[in-house]
């Protein structure tokens, strides 16, 4: 599943500009480090949104496009900065099997995203993730960190009554 890009304004400050181009300088000229330059820019700003993505293309000298292959290929990587409600819906072999696809679904019509965006407001997005330990409640989503077990597809609408207001 090729990653989207949503359009949510990007907001990196000059401290965290300054980080990036002293994880770039570090890695200057190290063979195949394009990878831990693009790992330690998500944990600067939670995501790679195609600002920073230019930044690290520019700083290590390689195409645009080769960052943003690995970006949108890899899993680890995230587009879209979570939203102020970050849903994350298990789709671990447990969960699946109860029906966290659905549950899924659901969410992605009632938001109006798909899995791993982010509203164009900012206020939700939704992830689809894999095992998070919690088995024993599957079918699980979370909510910020708050756990929702053993759910049915029906359960969406009032979960989501807490946050659409």
């Amino acid at each position: 599943m090729k990653k989207k890009l949503t359009t949510v304004m990007f907001k990196g400050t000059p401290e965290q500009e300054e980080k990036l181009k002293a994880v770039i300088a570090k890695y200057q000229g190290v063979p195949g480090a394009t990878m831990p330059v693009m790992q330690e820019a998500q944990e600067i700003y939670g995501y790679l949104p195609i600002e920073v993505q230019k930044m690290i293309a520019d700083g290590m000298g390689i195409a645009l496009e080769e960052v943003y292959g690995i970006a949108s290929f890899y899993s680890q990587f995230k587009l879209n900065p979570n939203g102020e409600v970050a849903i994350a819906v298990c789709l671990g072999t447990a969960c699946y099997v109860k029906g966290s696809g659905d549950i899924l679904e659901r969410l992605e019509e009632r938001l109006g995203i798909k899995s791993g965006e982010t509203s164009s407001d900012g206020k939700f997005s939704l992830e689809a993730t894999r095992c998070i330990g919690a088995c024993g409640l599957a079918p699980v989503l979370t909510i910020n960190d708050e756990v929702y077990g053993r759910l049915k597809k029906e359960d969406v609408d009032k979960i989501l009554e807490k946050y659409l207001g």
